[in-house]
């Protein structure tokens, strides 16, 4: 299997569902399906560093934390499916999942919240509105959107600065006063943010 190919594990109580997003991911450029299951145990011994398990079970947000620090542990990186905030997505970011999918998500949201996830970002729906790092809604100017998208995509500062003819100092000043706006120093969180805010909408990223 090439480098370049990310393995993909599905966990879910649903078979209608967790057979669907195994066809989206086998039928997807640059991934392969790892297993599909609804055992949360066969996923964690199946896992390892580099891979990305999506974990749609229905528990108790005690047990599903378990298990997301479980896959977490063995180096994976975990993305939930959740029907809202209140139910699994803040206590499951909080275990360590890097991201949270609504379940009302379709194949395009889908694919481009794996990527992000396997890219070392973090993934928000914005229907589930988790920021838990994240204060209100706040202006952004239109450099700041530049520079936001160019971070969610993965670039550096010095690549930033080139495509936008700026200097790297300048894109540090941006960058700083944007992670004041947000409350967080993390990269990942400038990139949830993009997200949440339609800075760069979920259905238009290519990865």
């Amino acid at each position: 299997m090439s480098a370049d190919v990310r393995r993909v594990a599905v966990v879910g109580d649903c078979p209608l569902l967790r057979n669907g997003v195994a066809h989206v991911v086998e039928e997807a450029d640059g991934l392969a399906l790892a297993l599909t299951t609804r055992a949360a145990d066969e996923a964690v011994a199946e896992v390892g560093p580099g891979d990305i398990a999506l974990v749609d079970l229905q528990l108790p947000p005690v047990c599903l934390s378990d298990v997301v620090g479980r896959l977490t542990a063995e180096g994976a990186s975990v993305l939930v499916f959740s029907s809202g905030p209140d139910k699994h997505a803040v206590p499951a970011m909080r275990a360590g999942a890097r991201g949270c999918l609504s379940r009302q998500a379709d194949e395009r949201e889908l694919l481009a919240a794996i990527r992000l996830v396997a890219d070392g970002c973090s993934y928000i729906s914005a229907d589930l509105a988790v920021r838990p790092d994240v204060g209100p809604s706040c202006h952004v100017t239109n450099r700041e959107r530049q520079i936001l998208e160019l971070v969610a995509h993965g670039e550096t500062d010095h690549a930033i600065a080139v495509r936008l003819g700026i200097s790297e100092h300048t894109v540090h000043s941006h960058l700083d006063r944007l992670r004041d706006k947000i409350g967080s120093r993390r990269r990942a969180d400038l990139t949830r943010f993009a997200i949440t805010h339609d800075i760069i909408p979920a259905a238009s990223w290519k990865g």
